[in-house]
């Protein structure tokens, strides 16, 4: 296909355009000397030409074929960086509009067109120039809206940029945004932190403000395609109010959570802290207030928030507040892991309820819709399924713990039998597993002496380059992702945010980060900047193995130079001299142990889940002790 030309994948794209495994995609390289060499990218993750592969696969019989919407999707990715993507797949979007509200429109960028498609997108936000430069994806797009049509083509886009950065770009799980405009009704809704639109598309007068104008023009781009009557900004909510004195039948919200920086020193004397001043730590709470700000008497508010917002000390005073004045009307924790949703209205004069909803839906979100709507019918009433009232009295004591769990209602003997059982076998698979886990080692009778030098020496030599974010560098919002410290420690994705700056450290596949502590990471994935704590390792992979770097700053040898000492005195950490065959042996090595060591994290969690109900089993009267064991 002519149109392929110039367009590069890489072998996880190859696999799926292919519908087979990456390790497929791994085989045909090692295995096929006439598999296409690659012609971008690294070592670690490289670029190979589309109309290259497709030849290949083509002529070794293999079942493929890009479909339309992936050839779009490639050509965007061709075009521009990670960075500057969702702008181009945004200014995509502005054109299949232009398409959607003039069906008759040339495709030719002439003078006229181009006025034509800034006063038909001038309601979008973000910058206002939405050109598309790239004539071959003009056709391209125009034929994709052809086939599939203007919403579905820009849908098809919007999933494959949110997988793309799945790590930098939260988005809400689908059922849970269900059910959260399942509960807020058929009116007016509004999302202060509306991301990419996901919590608005059923609204049916859609407002939102997001931070991001990329993410801001991508939401209003799908809202407008559905025809609907929207107003989407782009700007700080909480800092510059854009939606300020708009009011809607309700408000849902996925805010940032965690965010020190969200304004408190410039917000302190805000009006919209009727329920108190949210302290530094707490700006979930603030969020809370500013979404109550936004909805009509009477009117509903679904918000989600970290599991710790319903217990930390800090936000104590707040929570009471809001159960006092009847704001606060339902907790519901929404499985292991995943945040609570908190339910609210904004008082309207009536007296408030005595009693709050709590409910503990685990992994089934079919209980909440029910126990929501029979408790706003009559608090006082039996509800459903693992759901209960608790006497707001009870709850303003020293500590307002708001937890679902800490009140969880005694189980009955099915229910209990069946959460214990499900734990037990989870525990049990994940323990299983932790056996075939560990790399295979050879035990040695004598220690092995290595030849070794030092971080040092392999800096000097120009193998390793040492990275360190700038300056007073701020790491609590912004629209481009930050991997902080705690992302490191635990393997999760950059949760943190910053502007962009020049001056910031970009990371790459096969660098290694470490923090003050002694974590260590190589870095799978591009996108994001490094944090504020971390230390980056930019080896030169022709004469030094990243995974072979990590696992011997991972060992603690360079603790044990000042064991009096949080840091650690890196330069001088010693390194094995091997070749690069052997490094990469130990690498692998390495790599598995560093993969073992998540496994047995989350071994231990779900041991903390299985050793919460034996103790409530027991005192509850559901377990016994017996000889045989369970």
């Amino acid at each position: 296909m002519e149109e392929s030309q110039g367009i590069t994948v890489n072998a996880g794209d190859i696999a799926r355009l292919a519908s087979v495994g990456r390790a497929a995609v791994s085989n045909w390289r090692r295995r096929h000397d006439d598999f296409p060499r690659p012609v971008g990218g690294t070592t670690s993750s490289p670029l190979f030409s589309l109309s290259e592969v497709t030849t290949w696969l083509r002529s070794n019989g293999k079942s493929f074929e890009v479909s339309l919407g992936d050839l779009v999707w490639q050509r965007l990715r061709t075009s521009v960086d990670d960075l500057h993507l969702g702008d181009l797949v945004g200014r995509v979007g502005a054109f299949l509009l232009f398409l959607h509200r003039e069906p008759g429109a040339r495709r030719d960028h002439d003078a006229r067109s181009l006025a034509d498609l800034a006063a038909t997108t001038s309601g979008l936000p973000g910058s206002p120039d939405l050109r598309l430069g790239d004539l071959t994806l003009v056709d391209l797009v125009i034929e994709l809206a052809s086939e599939r049509g203007p919403l579905p083509a820009f849908e098809f886009l919007c999933e494959r940029y949110a997988e793309a950065h799945s790590r930098q770009l939260s988005v809400t799980r689908d059922d849970v945004a269900a059910l959260m405009s399942r509960l807020a009704g058929q009116g007016s809704v509004l999302d202060p932190a509306c991301g990419i639109g996901t919590l608005l598309l059923h609204a049916r007068a859609p407002r939102g403000q997001e931070i991001s104008g990329t993410n801001a023009r991508l939401a209003a781009v799908r809202m407008l395609l559905r025809g609907a009557d929207t107003r989407i900004v782009a700007g700080d909510s909480l800092r510059e109010n854009g939606l300020a004195g708009e009011l809607a039948d309700a408000v849902v919200c996925d805010p940032p959570f965690n965010e020190r920086a969200w304004g408190y020193e410039e917000l302190t004397g805000d009006p919209r802290w009727e329920y108190g001043l949210p302290p530094r730590g707490e700006s979930e709470l603030a969020w809370v207030q500013h979404c109550l700000t936004h909805v009509k008497p009477g009117g509903l508010v679904a918000i989600l928030m970290p599991a710790a917002a319903a217990s930390r000390r800090p936000g104590k005073r707040i929570r009471g507040n809001l159960l006092r004045a009847g704001a606060l009307r339902a907790v519901v924790t929404l499985g292991p892991g995943a945040p609570d949703l908190w339910m609210l209205r904004r008082p309207d004069g009536e007296r408030p309820p005595s009693r709050l909803l709590m409910v503990d839906a685990g992994e089934d979100l079919s209980v909440v819709e029910p126990a929501w709507r029979a408790y706003m019918e009559d608090p006082e009433a039996e509800l459903p399924g693992g759901s209960r009232t608790v006497r707001i009295i009870d709850l303003l004591d020293d500590e307002v713990d708001l937890s679902p769990a800490r009140h969880r209602p005694p189980q009955g003997g099915p229910d209990f039998l069946r959460d214990f059982t499900d734990a037990l076998d989870r525990f049990r698979d994940t323990s299983a597993a932790l056996s075939d886990a560990p790399p295979a080692l050879e035990l040695l009778t004598e220690r092995q002496d290595l030849p070794t030098t030092t971080i040092g020496e392999l800096v000097k030599a120009g193998l390793i380059t040492i990275l360190q974010a700038p300056p007073r560098m701020t790491a609590d919002h912004g629209p481009l992702p930050v991997l902080t410290a705690d992302d490191t420690a635990m393997g999760t994705p950059p949760s943190g945010g910053t502007t962009l700056d020049p001056a910031l450290v970009m990371i790459r596949p096969g660098d290694v980060v470490t923090t003050a502590l002694g974590a260590v990471r190589v870095i799978t994935r591009s996108g994001a900047a490094l944090g504020p704590q971390l230390t980056l390792y930019r080896v030169d992979p022709q004469r030094l193995d990243p995974d072979f770097l990590a696992g011997f700053l991972r060992s603690a040898d360079a603790a044990r130079i000042h064991p009096s000492s949080s840091r650690l005195d890196v330069r001088r950490a010693r390194v094995p001299m091997l070749p690069l065959a052997d490094q990469r042996r130990y690498g692998t090595a390495f790599r598995e142990l560093f993969v073992l060591e998540d496994r047995v994290r989350e071994t231990r969690a779900l041991g903390e889940t299985l050793i919460r109900l034996g103790f409530d089993g027991l005192v509850d009267g559901h377990l016994r002790p017996c000889d045989q064991g369970v």
